[in-house]
């Protein structure tokens, strides 16, 4: 007896190792978000050429990238040729920021701080191992410190980190010491001639949002003088924990001196 013909197999699907990055991830992806982040702070466009170098991809690849991100308006060609950053870049930031609600909450509170204290203030948020800075809002002095919001800085180099690291329970003394007091201050320490001191800054339920601190030269900002506006920055972080909590109840918290254990 004829046996019936074997029906075919469907065409099996290509390996996915070769569109796999080697945490899991897609590298299709992960090159198209390489291709965004390849603008720094004030670039306004950059050639195909330079994305390529930056990026460390071949033209032709950064072309086709491109060209996929501009459809949804992520990044649009220019005239002359050149890519810049497109209007769908712009919503997606806008949306991150409306998570920490930026234009009602903390650009007011940080102005506050900064009229109070006379200096820089600004509020860092974690985003995996680095630190980022959301908002910042410039101080009066004619001479002070600069940060880029946007940019990725180690956790555990100055204040701002250091205070994230130990609210979200970082072992050893100089964490512990951190969650006792309430806060932190640090000079010179990412960088040289900077003082800064930070507090941590809550929503519902204890939930780490982030660090608030004020900035300026080591010259102003020597030990006493940041330990004299350390409860200043306390209180401008418990009022952005109330505020981000939704109202002063409660489950709110307010950072006190020995009273945060992880």
């Amino acid at each position: 007896m004829n046996k019936p013909p074997s029906t075919p197999s469907p065409a099996q699907p290509p390996d996915d190792k070769a569109s796999a990055a080697k945490d899991g991830g897609v590298i299709a992806v992960t090159r198209a978000l390489q291709l965004l982040g390849a603008f720094a702070l004030g670039e306004s466009h950059l050639s195909l050429a330079e994305l390529s170098r930056r990026c460390a991809l071949h033209k032709t690849t950064v072309l086709r990238l491109a060209r996929t991100l501009a459809q949804s308006g992520f990044m649009v060609q220019r005239d002359d040729g050149d890519w810049r950053l497109g209007p769908a870049a712009g919503w997606l930031g806008a949306r991150y920021q409306a998570g920490f609600d930026v234009q009602n909450v903390l650009e007011p509170a940080l102005r506050a701080l900064t009229q109070a204290s006379g200096e820089s203030a600004a509020f860092y948020v974690r985003e995996g191992n680095v630190r980022t800075c959301l908002v910042r809002v410039e101080g009066p002095q004619a001479l002070r410190h600069h940060a880029r919001m946007g940019e990725g800085l180690p956790l555990d180099q100055g204040s701002p980190g250091r205070v994230i690291l130990a609210f979200s329970g970082e072992p050893g003394p100089v964490y512990e010491q951190i969650r006792q007091r309430g806060y932190h201050w640090s000079i010179g320490e990412r960088e040289q001639g900077v003082a800064t001191v930070s507090a941590p800054v809550f929503g519902m339920h204890w939930r780490l949002m982030g660090s608030v601190c004020i900035s300026g030269p080591a010259s102003r900002l020597p030990e006493a003088r940041l330990e004299a506006m350390a409860q200043t920055v306390v209180a401008a972080a418990n009022q952005l924990s109330y505020a981000l909590a939704g109202s002063a109840s409660t489950q709110a918290p307010v950072v006190r001196a020995s009273q945060w254990h992880p």
